[in-house]
């Protein structure tokens, strides 16, 4: 029996976003690809809606929460042997550093991908704060093929982000950030964390 996938692209995106964030494939039982995204218990209801999305996503599948050893964050996982087709790398490819995960081009190339996309992987992955009186949104990966293809979907989107690149002995760390027309931008993406 073949399962369903949602063929809603804007949820996709959004599915690909919260998956470059704060997703992880792999593949313990050697039968299904797992995807586990990993989520702040703080923020139960993005917890929830990252549930209910990847449960819409792929209808066919159980979606499940887990918080087995872990006190500040728990796990949304699903199971299907599509998922490394969806996302664009593989299970057994080494990390996402590794494979230089990046967003995927047919996401880049429609503007409502794009802020689906980026509102995923901002809500996984990045966070919303006040710096000195005045908010900020940013984003920080040690990938650089994600930084680089994130700068380019929000300059496509008419923002303009600062990166700073910070390299220590062991990694190259891209903090991504928005400190002009953020509310603007959040209002655009429809960017939530709570």
């Amino acid at each position: 029996m073949k399962r369903r996938v949602s063929n809603n692209k804007k949820l996709h995106a959004y599915i690909v976003g919260l998956a470059l964030g704060d997703g992880n494939l792999s593949n313990p039982n050697g039968r299904a690809i797992r995807l586990r995204i990993t989520c702040d218990v703080r923020y139960e209801k993005l917890n929830k809606h990252i549930f209910d999305s990847l449960q819409k996503f792929l209808p066919d599948n159980k979606v499940f929460v887990c918080n087995k050893t872990k006190r500040t964050s728990v796990d949304i996982v699903c199971y299907s042997n599509c998922l490394e087709n969806l996302l664009g790398w593989k299970a057994k490819g080494g990390s996402k550093y590794k494979q230089k995960i990046k967003i995927p081009d047919w996401i880049l190339a429609n503007k409502n991908f794009i802020k689906e996309c980026l509102r995923g992987l901002i809500q996984s992955d990045g966070s919303i704060y006040m710096d000195r009186g005045y908010k900020m949104v940013n984003m920080v990966s040690n990938i650089e093929s994600l930084a680089k293809s994130t700068i380019t979907a929000i300059n496509y989107l008419g923002y303009k982000p600062n990166i700073q690149i910070h390299n220590d002995l062991k990694t190259v760390k891209h903090t991504i950030r928005i400190s002009k027309n953020v509310d603007k931008f959040i209002k655009d993406i429809k960017l939530w964390k709570s």
